[in-house]
């Protein structure tokens, strides 16, 4: 089975939490703070390993969990941080973010890693919060929120060479008779249903990675067929060989196979037809062939034709070679756009308001991602605790906010789940 696409969800996870305690020393009842931090929340990290050939680990792992950092303890002891979770997908695997639709990863060397789902970092003990002014501070840190993410998973084909073409024109034969690779060969549409791939090795002992990529029909961009699952893959290509029956298998046209094709491709990705090209006219030992690629040559002169005949290994040495020859001179590069990618630019996408205010049935409810965590943060042990938190609201403009909307003393504020009541 071949998976190229997976969506999961991701839970790092959450920071251990900060311990309130006191020094007890003798004849010293109350001595200074003495609680340690909590430990980092493990973060989720996609790794490369060459063994592996699909997503097909992913379709049955779609929701994935950090572990959480150990609490702080007591005697300045500091939590432990949480292992980091190490997923491990193919070479060329891409990672997306479905909330902003950016790239985040794209994962193309070996042992290549990248941190997905960042670990909420360890809540702070009272030993922290110590200062001239408050020397013994009764109160800590709940552990921060791992992050959680909505993601798609893909792979996408790490091939040098990509051949294209209508169903049965022979691409599995030739892929089978150029490589090691033994595709499923049959005299019916659509044999090959997943990509295959094979390394090519010239006399001039040159190689190259070739796809044999299932048969894109009519519409195939928008879906129809095998559809664009496939299409995708040729964007990893450094070359595309276009393979193109000259014996007009069916009746068909050879150069009007050749336009749909290239037709398809631009639809999906016009940056496609500005990779090299060659054209393999396979099927030149079938009747009529030879008219066919006449008439062919006349409408087609500015990519190099080569005729084959995949069946009987005629023609495929001269054009492996040519193909090792162009890929000399081509990098190995992404072809999507780089401004797609993520970084510290996605926070502005996801940039909101500080918070917001809306009341819902006489209750005024406080939303906001800053808010959110800061109360997730607090733990009201104690009444210095809950007094931090307040005056952590005032300084964020929320009572200020509240007053301007309306709110009068006692009525109900909440944020999530925590009710107080509104005070002037």
């Amino acid at each position: 089975m071949f998976i190229d696409e997976v969506t999961m969800e991701l839970y790092a996870g959450d920071g251990g939490d900060g311990c309130m305690a006191f020094r007890r020393e003798k004849y010293i009842s109350m001595g200074g703070p003495f609680g340690g931090n909590g430990g980092h929340g493990s973060n989720i990290i996609f790794k490369v390993d060459t063994g592996l050939n699909t997503l097909i680990d992913l379709k049955y792992h779609r929701i994935v969990k950090g572990k959480k950092g150990a609490n702080g303890l007591g005697k300045g002891m500091h939590g432990k941080n949480a292992e980091d979770l190490v997923i491990k997908v193919p070479q060329g695997t891409i990672v997306t973010d479905l909330e902003t639709n950016l790239i985040m990863a794209d994962l193309t060397q070996k042992e290549e890693e990248v941190i997905i789902a960042y670990g909420g970092r360890g809540g702070r003990g009272n030993m922290a919060f110590a200062t001239r002014s408050n020397p013994a501070p009764a109160f800590a840190e709940n552990g921060e929120p791992g992050e959680i993410r909505k993601i798609k998973v893909e792979l996408k084909l790490l091939a040098d060479v990509g051949l294209v073409g209508l169903p049965s024109v022979g691409k599995s034969t030739i892929i089978s008779s150029v490589s090691k690779s033994k595709p499923k060969i049959a005299a019916y549409h659509f044999t090959t249903i997943t990509p295959n791939l094979g390394v090519v090795r010239t006399k001039e002992n040159k190689s190259f990675v070739i796809a044999d990529l299932p048969g894109l029909i009519e519409g195939a961009s928008l879906g129809e067929g095998l559809g664009d699952q496939f299409l995708k893959h040729v964007e990893r290509t450094r070359v595309i060989a276009h393979v193109i029956d000259m014996g007009g298998f069916e009746g068909r046209n050879p150069f009007e196979d050749y336009v749909l094709i290239n037709k398809e491709l631009e639809a999906f990705n016009p940056n496609i037809l500005k990779k090299p090209q060659i054209i393999l006219a396979n099927k030149m030992d079938l009747e009529g062939s030879e008219e066919n690629l006449k008439s062919f040559r006349e409408k087609v002169s500015d990519i190099p034709i080569y005729p084959i005949s995949a069946a009987k290994k005629e023609g495929l040495e001269e054009a492996m070679a040519t193909l090792a020859t162009i890929l000399e001179d081509i990098p190995k590069q992404p072809l999507y756009e780089e401004e797609k990618f993520e970084s510290h630019v996605l926070y502005q996408f996801k940039r909101e308001k500080p918070f917001t205010i809306y009341n819902e049935n006489g209750t005024w409810v406080v939303r906001g991602e800053k808010i959110e965590k800061l109360l997730r943060m607090t733990k009201f042990q104690t009444n210095e605790a809950a007094e931090r938190f307040a005056m952590k609201l005032r300084k964020m403009g929320i009572d200020d906010k509240l007053r301007e909307m309306g709110a009068k003393e006692g009525d109900t504020v909440r944020i999530l789940d925590l009710e107080f009541e509104y005070r002037e």
